[in-house]
């Protein structure tokens, strides 16, 4: 069956969005890309398997890479701890130690180069320079930039047909993108977002995905389907 587009989906609100956005939105035949990067909240990688089921993914596959090899990050290192309970000023005030060196621009590569393989035409992710945690490859000039290299680095841009790269949620709230699944009937509860989850893959409820998260479902005015631990349950 012919794909229309890959989406990069990781498990985690933004991505699911973006994949029901391309598949129910823009009725594109998807097939879901996630990437094990060893990163230690691992629940997303069960999660990412359920959601692309539920939202009619017509593929899902899971490439591995070993990013814990050079580590320099909370999310791939033990030895650095995810921050948490930090204010708005904290989560806005630089780079936190959650970033990745260099993760989006490895996972838009494999995705490009899947994109090729399976002959699709466009690639989606949940970007987004709003509420985010202030990393610098989720911002507009670095998927410009990636695009304009995408186009030099491929067969199908040196052939003319580049591979056109959708950021539907880049300028978007938290908020907005709830309601936008919302009305896509995409199943947060599917979801998962925290950096710090315990054994069980309940959410921590203070790093600051979760803070994000929360406070995006408040505002938008929609339940939490969130599962907590005990000691950091919500109302």
């Amino acid at each position: 069956m012919r794909t229309d587009a890959v989406v990069l989906l990781s498990g985690g609100l933004d991505s699911a969005t973006a994949l029901a956005i391309a598949s129910r939105r823009d009725s594109r035949r998807c097939a879901a890309l996630t990437i094990d990067y060893g990163q230690r909240h691992r629940t997303e990688l069960d999660a990412a398997r359920t959601v692309a089921a539920h939202l009619g993914a017509i593929d899902h596959r899971v490439v591995s890479i070993d990013l814990r090899a050079i580590g320099g990050s909370a999310l791939t290192d033990d030895a650095i701890d995810v921050p948490t309970d930090r204010t708005d000023e904290q989560m806005t005030g630089g780079i936190p130690v959650t970033y990745v060196p260099a993760r989006n621009l490895v996972f838009l590569s494999l995705a490009l180069g899947y994109a090729e393989v399976l002959g699709a035409d466009h690639l989606y992710l949940g970007v987004n320079a709003v509420d985010y945690s202030g990393y610098p490859d989720c911002r507009p000039e670095f998927i410009d930039a990636f695009s304009r290299t995408a186009a030099l680095a491929t067969k199908a841009g040196v052939e003319g047909a580049p591979i056109t790269i959708h950021t539907p949620l880049i300028e978007l709230t938290k908020a907005e993108i709830i309601r936008t699944g919302a009305d896509l009937d995409v199943d947060y509860a599917l979801t998962r977002s925290c950096y710090a989850p315990d054994d069980a893959g309940r959410a921590c409820g203070v790093c600051d995905s979760c803070q994000i998260r929360r406070r995006g479902f408040a505002d938008a005015g929609v339940a939490d389907p969130t599962i907590y631990q005990p000691s950091r349950a919500y109302e």
